[in-house]
């Protein structure tokens, strides 16, 4: 470890953020009855609609299959193309592939890393029936433009933010932009519910649609007759509804803590040359990330980046990087995306990086984090250069 820290122990990436009230109501679904008769996913359907101020919320089984059901939901499948970011951790996008439809890869915006709608107008063809824009690590996406440019083209306008919660773009939270929004309650979000995802709408046909397609309902299991549309196994149980449900009530104790954590990150990062400084897009008026993500210089490479995580797992700091973008897995490679679509999401994959983020980190092991990285940049040769 670097001269002169102290002993900081070994530090996840994640470390939910779990009280008593948790325990406590888990205990209270175990004792008292059915898992999945519904009724504490209702209830936290009601609230979490409140919260981000849409009529509707539709609790499934995870962020992935949100998106699934709200493409499908919108009738969104096979000879159908739709513009979608290649970036992020949660990758909820595959869902455009699975729903049949052909995802068509925009690039991103350099600074905040969300979909560029300049790029992504000049890939509307008459076979694009929807865009899927992401609020990646938290940063509120484009949504002036992006809505400007769904309602020119006559696209459905689908957000994902399945890792944000509590961020605001002018005045609005996230999740109520588009026809519908999708939020994930996985690790390493910031609302946990050891599972799950959301689809939030105003739109009460849609919402029926939703919940018609999410699971076959008890009381019709002894039915023969089989509409066209099949829905899926996909609903969310009482208990990872109950967890959520006090998670939401506590959600700003949670981003409290969460935001004094990234102060003294963005405190000791102040005087770290040879990475990109912190950004906050026009609009993005409040942001809170789902993990601390470093974005080094461009003198970096992606092998350069995998020396710094090994480093830092060498000193029992649990790091990442932010996932690889989707052109590159096998799958779309085989059907020939290329990630010469999309060189500035490259160039931010190769060089990104996630450090922890949540409420059980100190001061002293954010200086021990920050040190460790200078020292592991240096060790690779790092320049000032960022840009």
């Amino acid at each position: 470890m670097p001269d002169g820290s102290a002993d900081t122990g070994f530090i996840p990436l994640v470390d939910p953020d779990i009280s008593a009230a948790e325990v406590a109501v888990l205990g209270r679904v175990l004792t008292s009855g059915p898992l999945n008769d519904g009724r504490m996913t209702e209830a936290f359907e009601r609230a979490f609609a409140g919260y981000v101020g849409r009529a509707h919320a539709v609790a499934v089984a995870s962020g992935t299959l949100a998106l699934l059901l709200a493409l499908r939901a919108q009738g969104i499948g096979p000879g159908d193309e739709v513009l979608c970011s290649p970036y992020g951790w949660h990758q909820v996008q595959q869902a455009v592939a699975l729903s049949g439809a052909t995802p068509v890869f925009v690039d991103i915006d350099y600074w905040q890393h969300t979909l560029n709608p300049e790029k992504a107008a000049a890939k509307v063809t008459p076979a694009t029936k929807a865009i899927v824009a992401g609020n990646v690590n938290g940063h509120p996406a484009h949504w002036d433009e992006l809505t400007a440019l769904a309602a020119k083209h006559g696209l459905i306008l689908i957000e994902d933010s399945s890792e944000a919660i509590g961020s605001t773009y002018k005045g609005r939270p996230v999740g109520s932009f588009g026809a519908c929004s999708i939020f994930d309650f996985s690790e390493p979000g910031v609302l946990l519910a050891g599972g799950g995802g959301m689809v939030v709408t105003d739109d009460g046909a849609l919402a029926h649609e939703l919940r018609y397609l999410r699971t076959r309902e008890a009381e019709h299991r002894y039915t023969v007759g089989i509409t066209r549309r099949l829905p899926w196994q996909a609903g969310m149980s009482n208990l990872n509804a109950a967890l959520a449900l006090v998670q939401l009530e506590r959600l700003p104790e949670i981003l409290e803590r969460r935001a004094a954590v990234v102060a003294l990150y963005e405190a000791a990062m102040a005087s770290f040359e040879g990475i990109k400084p912190p950004y906050k897009g026009p609009g993005a008026e409040t942001v809170h990330p789902m993990v601390y993500a470093v974005h080094l210089g461009t003198r970096f490479t992606a092998s350069g980046r995998k020396a710094i995580l090994e480093d830092l797992d060498q000193h029992d700091i649990e790091a990442s990087d932010y996932g690889q973008p989707l052109y590159s897995q096998q799958h779309y490679a085989e059907r020939g995306y290329s990630r010469a679509d999309c060189p500035v999401c490259q160039k931010t994959a190769d060089r990104a990086l996630a450090l922890p983020l949540h409420r059980s980190i100190t001061a002293d092991q954010i200086a021990f984090m920050v040190d460790t990285l200078k020292d592991a940049t240096v060790n690779t040769g790092a320049g000032a250069a960022i840009y």
